[in-house]
């Protein structure tokens, strides 16, 4: 393999493949050059270490070269995801690592982690998230701190402003966490269905980041106690604050890409090879030549205008299966933002017919 590598690479961005005997592809890898980085999978490594475990492995590699450092991040990518080699780790993920936020329907709503997003039952979903049980946490902080209910979807609810055709039950003392200030209390009759609806107003305001009340109302109660000489009650407040902080940021990372990333990218490559990236809501949708003639400008017009014109989901939406891409991409330009230099944002109204 290694006078494979002697004989054959250049020194140039691309991709490669370490497979077994038997044709399994183990391992997918990148680099800005590629040679360099297959040689050095050969010099003497530890036994333990990664390189040389897969090095024990495999008979042969295979290389592709791409234009650019980020075609090649691109299509590792796409190869992971295609041959989900088992020395691959990072890029690996899929659907069942990331969890939504889903807000029921009803009178009374409630906010529940799910692993997967779908409109069968009409909800409205958030995300995706990875980590689903920090996701859980953080909610159940803002559950805390609006008063929203947690109990079975299947509880009765009871407003205080509905209207009884018969005289109810004997119920039971109430819910625990309307006792302790942790819930409005819809399933006793504790608050009206508007004040309700107010507060799962705040916790999508919260989602799309017009909002930030559940933070200013728990970090003012932090201040108090601390004022108070409450220290133990202050560090428990404190905990929750990061939790929150936690769920918005991710939510943040997650508008940026969508909302921002949406362009036609032009990357100058190895040898002349340039490319433009028709890039939609964080994703990668078509790759072709950088045109050099008026019919190629034409084909790369008609080309970003059906893309572009396709019908868009909300800025909080994001298919899982497209989450890992619109995060690299994402990433690349965090990393690099003087390529957003080199991004022609699309204007349908001006460039469409």
């Amino acid at each position: 393999m290694r006078d494979t590598v002697r004989a054959g690479a250049a020194d140039r961005p691309g991709v490669y493949r370490m497979m077994s005997p038997g044709g399994e592809v183990i391992y997918v890898g990148k680099s800005k050059r590629v040679r360099s980085r297959l040689l050095s999978y050969f010099r003497g490594a530890y036994p333990e270490h990664k390189g040389a475990r897969i090095l024990r492995e495999a008979d042969r590699i295979a290389w592709d070269y791409t234009p650019s450092e980020f075609d090649a991040l691109v299509q590792e990518l796409r190869l992971i995801k295609q041959y989900r080699p088992r020395f691959n780790v990072a890029l690996k993920r899929d659907a069942h690592n990331y969890a939504f936020i889903k807000v029921t329907r009803g009178p009374a709503p409630k906010l529940l982690v799910v692993r997967s997003a779908g409109s069968d039952d009409g909800g409205a979903y958030y995300g995706p998230f990875l980590g689903a049980m920090r996701v859980g946490e953080a909610l159940r902080e803002l559950n805390d701190a609006l008063g929203l209910r947690d109990c079975a979807l299947d509880t009765p609810v009871r407003f205080s402003d509905q209207v009884e055709i018969f005289t109810p039950p004997p119920r039971t003392p109430g819910c625990i966490r309307h006792e302790i200030h942790k819930c409005l209390g819809p399933c006793i009759g504790a608050c009206s269905e508007h004040q309700y609806a107010g507060r799962v107003a705040l916790a999508r305001a919260f989602f799309e980041g017009t909002n930030d009340g559940p933070l200013a109302s728990l970090t003012t109660e932090m201040q108090q106690a601390s004022d108070r000489l409450e220290y133990e009650r202050a560090a428990r407040l404190r905990d929750k604050i990061q939790r929150l902080e936690m769920l918005r940021e991710q939510f943040g990372r997650l508008r940026f890409a969508v909302e921002t990333l949406s362009f036609l990218y032009t990357v100058s490559g190895y040898d002349g090879e340039d490319r433009v990236y028709v890039i939609r809501r964080g994703c990668v949708r078509a790759i072709c030549a950088s045109p050099r003639t008026p019919v190629e400008q034409d084909a790369l017009h008609d080309l970003a205008t059906s893309i572009f014109a396709e019908p868009g989901r909300t800025a909080t939406s994001v298919p899982a299966h497209e989450v890992d891409e619109l995060m690299l991409v994402s990433s690349w330009f965090r990393r690099h933002p003087h390529e957003l230099h080199h991004a022609r944002t699309w204007d349908l109204a001006a460039n469409g017919n």
